[in-house]
């Protein structure tokens, strides 16, 4: 029994989740250790096939989307996204962040592509949700765990027009809203539904045939059953196979919308360590994958960035905290339980897949044990 597999399944006998997929991967090298059940009544084993609700691990995948426009030449990343985007053609922005949301100054310049990949638009999360303007954000910037709840993109976009950034657009890093808005701006600039989009220019290449924004019914059979902590202890449920996915929704979230399985995102991966392949430019991945962010704009997100950068769609590691903190590691962590990285400097893939909600943006101590766990493995 491996290490790997040791970690899972010590989470998975003390009850913290129903099962999990985790793997780790060195060129061809590769470990999978799936153990558990796809459901708290243990209706049928975890397996490497088991298809999970994967968050906002669908980031880095929305971003890379995004940059195959800009290799196209359909857009640029200096460019105002206004042109595509209309709503946003006027933001105003609070005279300051702690102030009340009417007390507004337009901003100093528009909003651009560049802004969005590196989630600096200036709307979006900071470490502190009590701010009127966050407040504000909340009534428009759902969870995105129950994508049914969102409306369609048009209708979600003129919500967020009406509320005020944050942060001047380049100024602080702000979490979440600026990855969805680059699922809009996929669709509008390249005339195609961003799942379509998805499944053409990226997941078909790659071979990524369980990776979409719903599943269908004869897939069902494989896909997990997804819980939260119900506080005392305990688990409930939060959405059933024939649930929120048994169709795409009316708002298919660039954030955090997508359902995949640990080999497609290995696929992917894999995609990012070949320097794009054939499907995106180097120079692309490397802005993908290199940090973007001031230590001042770090600051304000360190809620959920703990003190690392951000490229473009995930974090970069930029300080050796803890073990698994490689510089330039690459990669994020998504709500419903999920992990993914790269470690372009040893040509590391990691990945988590469990059912079980974060129940705040930390990081929860199973990804922490996968991770250290991980990154002891000496794989050739």
């Amino acid at each position: 029994m491996s290490a790997l597999h040791k970690t899972l399944r010590r989470y998975v006998d003390d009850g913290t989740v129903p099962g999990a997929v985790g793997l780790v991967a060195r060129g061809d090298a590769v470990e999978v250790v799936a153990v558990g059940s796809v459901d708290a009544d243990g209706s049928a084993p975890m397996t490497r096939e088991s298809l999970f609700r994967i968050a906002s691990i669908t980031k880095p995948i929305t971003a890379a989307a995004l940059l195959m426009l800009v290799d196209d030449g359909r857009l640029a990343l200096d460019a105002p996204v206004a042109e595509w985007l209309p709503e946003l053609a006027d933001p105003v922005v609070v005279r300051a962040p702690s102030g009340p949301v009417d007390d507004v100054v337009p901003a100093v310049r528009p909003i651009t592509v560049e802004d969005l990949l590196s989630s600096r638009p200036g709307w979006g999360f900071p470490s502190d949700f009590a701010l009127p303007a966050v407040q504000a954000l909340f009534g428009v910037q759902k969870d995105g765990r129950a994508p049914q709840e969102y409306p369609d993109p048009d209708t979600w976009l003129a919500d967020l027009a009406r509320v005020p950034l944050l942060y001047q657009p380049g100024e602080a890093w702000l979490y979440q809203t600026a990855s969805d808005l680059q699922g809009v701006l996929i669709a509008r600039a390249s005339g195609r539904t961003l799942p379509d989009f998805l499944a053409e220019r990226l997941f078909e290449p790659l071979g990524m045939k369980d990776t979409a924004f719903e599943v269908p019914e004869a897939k069902r059979d494989r896909f997990t059953t997804a819980y939260r902590p119900d506080g005392a202890g305990a688990l409930e449920v939060a959405d059933r196979p024939d649930g929120h996915w048994s169709r795409i929704p009316a708002f298919p979230s660039g954030g955090g919308g997508l359902v995949s399985t640990a080999d497609d995102w290995l696929a992917f991966a894999r995609m990012l360590l070949d320097g794009g392949g054939r499907l995106l430019s180097p120079t692309s991945v490397s802005r993908m994958t290199s940090n973007h962010l001031s230590a001042e704009q770090r600051k304000v997100g360190e809620l959920f960035l703990e003190g690392q950068g951000w490229g473009y769609g995930g974090q970069v590691d930029v300080d050796a905290v803890d073990p698994w903190n490689v510089p330039g590691r690459y990669g994020w962590v998504g709500g419903t339980g999920t992990t993914a990285h790269v470690v372009p400097a040893t040509g590391t893939v990691t990945i988590l897949l469990t059912q079980v909600a974060m129940e705040n943006p930390t990081p929860t101590p199973l990804m922490r044990e996968f991770w250290r766990s991980t990154a002891a493995i000496g794989l050739p």
